[in-house]
């Protein structure tokens, strides 16, 4: 029988990649947007402590598991910058328009700057309830270049940007099966589902 978690984020390009992970767990996940959950406050400081606090908020709302993730895009010679302020770099509020600022902004800092290594950074939370004491976490950490010029179409945020050692192709041009082998999101769930399925 195929259980429901609830996914702390209304992203798509996050539900299409967890869903594939899911799947043989038989798992379903419903992105909490689907559910009428809103957004919550990220005010912290580190990626983990915001991902225990968007698990809580959808748990909370939904009585369902939460599954929620934190990842960004960090750059060392930016200070780690955008950091866990990667989704909203720019500003931008209209989700539509918010990669392609929020990239703008990136090869603004990045203009006259020699050193462009990065890494995407994710960890995941699941929750079995609100107040579940002892959480499961995964975290992954995929590192790249950043180029100059977008390249590719697929994917979603830096990806564009983002070019994987290895592949000498972008995030972005990557099939979802590639990027799920190897991407900061694939590691943190291969930990979590790790830890999920051993209990």
């Amino acid at each position: 029988m195929t259980r429901q978690v609830v996914l702390a984020s209304g992203n798509a390009g996050k539900l299409r990649e967890i869903e594939a992970w899911l799947a043989p767990l038989d798992y379903h996940a419903v992105a909490q947007s689907q559910l009428g959950v809103s957004e919550t406050a990220e005010p912290h400081a580190t990626f983990i402590e915001n991902c225990l606090v968007k698990a809580r908020h959808a748990a909370r709302l939904t009585g369902l598991p939460a599954l929620a993730d934190d990842s960004g895009l960090c750059v060392p010679a930016l200070d780690g910058a955008p950091g866990v302020h990667s989704a909203r770099y720019a500003g931008e509020a209209d989700p539509a328009l918010r990669d392609a600022r929020n990239n703008q902004r990136l090869l603004a800092e990045l203009a006259q700057c020699g050193q462009r290594a990065a890494w995407y950074y994710c960890v995941m939370v699941w929750l079995r309830h609100a107040d579940d004491p002892q959480p499961l976490i995964g975290e992954g950490i995929w590192h790249g270049i950043i180029l100059s010029e977008p390249m590719g179409d697929g994917g979603f945020g830096y990806d564009p940007l983002f070019l994987v050692p290895g592949f000498d192709r972008t995030a972005a041009q990557l099939t979802l099966e590639e990027k799920n082998a190897v991407s900061h999101r694939a590691q943190a769930l291969r930990a979590l589902f790790d830890r999920l399925t051993a209990q």
